[in-house]
């Protein structure tokens, strides 16, 4: 599980900084890209359900995940053939439906596994995240001396390596249990479930700029693309440390208020990068800052969806969502941002991902004010 993470988050790593650069090679305009970004969110909103659902109905969740690396690769060797904006458009969603169906999955996998030891969860996940440095790093370092173009195959090496991973998975029997299921829908519908999800939206839509337009901005303030490498690998340590230092933080905090604090520390993060990308120090802290902003944040979502959920729902639950937060609110704020951006510059497309962060902090604090109980919910 370690390495599937491992070389899941080097694809995203790979991709997400870099891609966008190729895009803007091709002559394509900010909102061009930031609807072409959109695409792969809008697979992670429709995918993962569809794929949930098979994955339940024939009660194989690693054969759906190899399927789906698969059918991933065939859809990104349309890259190579395309540089307009429609087929990119068909490439982007071909490869992004099959790629968005495996992390639910795996994540479900993962959470049965430790199934009572969840909060060694960040130890496995931590792995995507050294993935990712590697890749960030390493693909900064090769662009600068190699065609932007072979980004294409830097990608499609690390899609085979998931699927070369997805290979070495194993199911997870299910538990049996003569307990009655509580109602999903009667569980998704509390208000404090509510008002969890709708800040997730909102803080997925508050990375958009970062996860769109960081490169491009950093390119535009004269930074190579080794700099720029090393600026994305330096959020992602600080979210290993983070990942690490879980335990003693869910000891010391309540998951409300971890989540308070990284909504706080994105709205900082992100009017640091906007308006102060001139200065090394400044961006220095704001990545730093990624370590509240995605690592807190994301193990601290998880856990609280894994504590108000039963295992049995485990799968579609973390396949909602990722749904909602990096499928819907990613699309919206890649949208969102693409415009800002066209329109008013980067400053303003940063501020409004800090004001998408404000949202997010809002709901959670005046939205879930006690632990849900009762029908639909399991607290464990």
């Amino acid at each position: 599980m370690s390495s599937w993470y491992f070389f899941y988050f080097a694809f995203i790593g790979a991709f997400a900084p870099y891609f966008t650069l190729y895009l803007q090679s091709l002559g394509l305009a900010a909102p061009a890209i930031g609807i072409l970004m959109s695409v792969m969110l809008a697979m992670r909103l429709l995918g993962p359900n569809l794929w949930g659902w098979l994955a339940d109905h024939i009660g194989r969740k690693v054969v759906v995940i190899r399927i789906s690396a698969l059918l991933a690769i065939a859809g990104f060797l349309l890259f190579f053939f395309v540089r307009s904006f429609w087929p990119l458009f068909i490439a982007m969603a071909l490869m992004s439906f099959f790629w968005s169906a495996s992390l639910p999955l795996v994540e479900a996998l993962t959470l049965r596994r430790l199934e009572g030891k969840t909060e060694h969860y960040g130890r496995i996940r931590l792995w995507g995240s050294v993935g990712f440095i590697v890749a960030v790093v390493g693909t900064g370092v090769w662009l600068d001396v190699a065609p932007l173009e072979s980004v294409l195959w830097v990608n499609l090496g690390l899609l085979v390596g998931i699927l070369g991973c997805a290979g070495l998975l194993a199911d997870v029997a299910g538990t049996s249990s003569a307990d009655p299921v509580p109602s999903l829908r009667a569980g998704l519908v509390r208000p404090e479930v509510l008002a969890l999800l709708a800040a997730c939206f909102f803080m997925s839509a508050a990375h958009s700029p970062f996860y769109v337009f960081f490169s491009i901005h950093l390119v535009d303030y004269g930074y190579d693309k080794t700099q720029i490498g090393l600026l994305w690998a330096l959020g992602v340590i600080a979210e290993i440390a983070v990942f690490l230092a879980m335990p003693r933080l869910t000891r010391a905090w309540s998951l409300r208020g971890i989540l308070i604090a990284s909504f706080v520390l994105a709205a900082a993060r992100f009017l640091l990068i906007g308006w102060g990308a001139g200065s090394i120090i400044l961006l220095l802290l704001a990545q730093l800052l990624h370590g509240a902003t995605f690592g807190a944040y994301h193990a601290a979502a998880v856990a609280v969806l894994n504590r108000w959920f039963p295992t049995r729902q485990q799968g579609r639950v973390q396949a909602l969502y990722g749904s909602i937060s990096f499928g819907a609110g990613g699309m919206f704020g890649n949208i969102a941002s693409g415009a800002a951006w066209d329109w008013f510059g980067a400053g303003m497309a940063f501020t409004l991902g800090a004001l998408f962060a404000g949202v997010a902090t809002l709901l959670v604090w005046w939205g879930w004010r006690r632990e849900p109980a009762g029908e639909g919910l399991a607290m464990r």
